[in-house]
């Protein structure tokens, strides 16, 4: 089984596994991506740093949650020996501007929401051809695909199948019959509508900086990832 070298990340323990099996296997220093043609991602946040990192490599997710067809971390084995006959789905990366020019890159989803407790800002929601909504809310989450079994759900929005599109849902709206939308990613934006509250801006549940009143961030495709589908995937939807 040794073949090509297979990157693992976020896992040291299934690392000596899958080499005790055979598999020749290369680790990222200090966390670090390796640079392989394959990388085994060992969880939601070990997924997302490789869907940061440069490269193209097809992606085995293990134990990475609903979001993308992941494996159980005892089928990995049986998984790594089956990617040469994967199946390929491709998750789109979001590019997030802020208002300083700067990019961050996001996998799962990108949040805005108020740092104090019991405070609400408010929030509009706009596509390069249109203002989609504007509301009064805690925050609002914008999520991918892949992400949208995650918060996203929870605040009420639906699950997606992967492709372009992101999901929309704000987080305890002040309305009481609250919209949600399903938008393409490429495009849109979210600005701070009221002076009322300091408003943090999460890229993959990492804080990443504070938004201001009148401030806006604005989001566009990044290179996407292929991510491997195999006998041992898990269905999305169960």
């Amino acid at each position: 089984m040794m073949g090509l070298p297979v990157g693992v990340v976020g896992d040291d323990a299934l690392a000596d596994v899958l080499r005790d099996a055979g598999v020749a296997v290369e680790r990222g220093g200090d966390g670090a991506v390796p640079k392989t043609d394959r990388v085994v991602a060992v969880g939601e946040d070990a997924v997302a740093a490789v869907a940061r990192a440069d490269g193209d490599p097809l992606v085995l997710p293990v134990a990475a949650g609903r979001g993308v067809r992941s494996v159980a971390r005892d089928d990995a084995v049986a998984a790594v020996s089956a990617l040469a006959d994967a199946r390929v789905e491709t998750h789109p990366v979001l590019r997030v501007t802020m208002p300083d020019g700067s990019v961050e890159q996001a996998f799962w989803d990108v949040t805005l929401v108020t740092a104090d407790a019991a405070r609400i800002s408010e929030f509009t929601i706009a596509s390069t051809a249109d203002r989609i909504g504007q509301f009064r809310a805690d925050g609002v989450v914008i999520a991918t695909a892949a992400g949208s079994p995650g918060y996203a759900h929870r605040v009420g929005g639906p699950i997606l199948a992967p492709s372009d599109q992101a999901v929309v849902a704000p987080i305890a709206p002040f309305a009481t019959d609250p919209d949600h939308w399903v938008l393409p990613v490429a495009g849109l934006s979210a600005s701070i509508e009221r002076d009322e509250a300091t408003v943090e801006l999460l890229v993959d549940n990492r804080v990443s900086r504070t938004v201001s009143y009148q401030e806006s961030i604005t989001i566009s495709l990044g290179s996407p990832v292929r991510t491997a589908v195999v006998d041992e995937s898990q269905s999305r939807f169960e």
